[in-house]
């Protein structure tokens, strides 16, 4: 007979943003006439950038043509779009790449899941906490976080580094030495940041301690202030310690589309048990050549139009627009006396509850209250408890309207 991988079975019985759902959908069963202000699964409300829609047209075109069609792509992604991805997300700021080092993908989240794949099972997990869950489930998955300890909420291999107002929201480094450390800045779900003095001390932690650090820079487009790093290859040795996950879902509306990008240094090594030095770069891709089919050349076509003049100046506008939501969000919060931190180089809020309440009690709150939802934060893990993440991704007018309903209600 077939066997489950038992560790699946070891996974909560639902994923967060299900529950959540469940939640809203009981309440408006029971309050039909209600309307809900969705602030809390990030996913965007703003159309795609003309740029982008035109590019996806013209590549429409082509499939209709012998001579245009395009069939099975590369699997690593096409050359046109590596090309614009390092000439423009990279060069800039000093960081060179070959087009080998860079891997398309219909979106981080696959390959953040993903990448444990060319890694043994048995490798200790540093995260953040909170966290994105997607990185506590794949390793759940694999059997390399062990076993869930439901009094704490933490499994047994994975090391959680705690960030609070306490210390600012910044992690401290491990007093043990870790196998593989994940780290997302601009944060998701608190959108706080590190400085480049900051994310220097990770690096060179990592060197030091022969260190894999797994590095998610989706929300990098939203970085406003100047010390604040876009890329973890701003810092010097980082090609030989750290992959580098980059998506178009936040930037340029792609949730739809489904496209990013990873970035996986040549330089770049791990262990076997006899002390062998295998570069990941060439194990990504055999992992990719096996597992995955490709990003379809119209959804490549698009990302490239990104990075025209036109494409550029269309998702600032976009990116501009959530920013300014996430203002007019944080000072109507802050209005009302709660403590928000994040919306300034990142789309989100963190929002302490008030009076101590729970996560699930405030969002319940909110839900019934308000009409508002948001993200409960002991849903990202255990440093969550006592927060509510909001997003800024909503529209203008929703957005100012549920701050209102907090103000009048809550």
């Amino acid at each position: 007979m077939a066997l489950v991988n038992e560790h699946f079975l070891k996974l909560p019985g639902s994923y967060l943003f299900s529950d959540i759902a469940k939640k809203v959908n009981t309440f408006k069963i029971t309050h039909p006439k209600q309307d809900i202000i969705r602030l809390g699964i990030g996913d965007v409300t703003r159309p795609l950038p003309k740029a982008c829609i035109e590019a996806m047209h013209k590549a429409v075109e082509e499939m209709t043509s012998v001579e245009t069609f395009r069939g099975y792509g590369p699997e690593q992604g096409y050359d046109f779009l590596i090309e614009a991805i390092i000439k423009n997300d990279y060069a800039p700021r000093g960081i060179h790449l070959s087009p080998t080092e860079v891997f398309v993908n219909d979106g981080a989240k696959s390959d953040t899941g993903n990448i444990g794949d060319i890694l043994r099972h048995d490798n200790s997990v540093g995260v953040t906490d909170p966290i994105y869950p997607v990185y506590i489930d794949s390793n759940v998955m694999c059997g390399r976080a062990g076993v869930l300890d439901t009094q704490s909420g933490k499994w047994s291999n994975v090391t959680y580094m705690p960030c609070t107002a306490e210390n600012h929201f910044i992690p401290a480094i491990p007093e043990k030495r870790i196998d593989i450390v994940y780290l997302c800045y601009p944060n998701n779900p608190t959108g706080t940041t590190l400085t480049k003095a900051e994310l220097k001390k990770w690096v060179d932690y990592a060197l030091a301690n022969d260190i894999l650090i797994l590095f998610d820079a989706a929300y990098e487009a939203y970085i406003r202030e100047p010390d604040i790093p876009h890329s973890i290859y701003e810092i010097k040795g980082a090609k030989k310690c750290a992959i580098e996950f980059r998506s178009f879902s936040k930037t340029a509306g792609f949730t739809g589309i489904r496209c990013g990008y990873t970035v996986v240094p040549k330089e770049l090594t791990a262990a076997t048990l006899e002390g062998e030095r295998i570069p990941l770069n060439q194990l990504w891709n055999r992992r990719q050549c096996t597992k995955f089919n490709g990003t379809s050349y119209i959804t490549q076509r698009a990302a490239e139009a990104i990075y025209t003049s036109e494409g550029k100046e269309q998702i600032q506008e976009t990116i501009n627009y959530y920013m300014t939501n996430a203002r007019i969000m944080k000072e109507g919060l802050e209005s009302t006396g709660l403590k928000v931190y994040g919306g300034v180089n990142a789309p989100y809020l963190w929002v302490k509850t008030p009076n101590g309440i729970s996560s699930w009690r405030f969002f319940d709150q909110m839900l019934y209250e308000a009409n508002v939802v948001g993200t409960p934060g002991v849903g990202f893990g255990p440093s969550g408890e006592g927060y509510i993440r909001l997003t800024a991704f909503g529209e203008r007018d929703d957005c100012i309207e549920a701050m209102q309903r907090i103000k009048n209600r809550l």
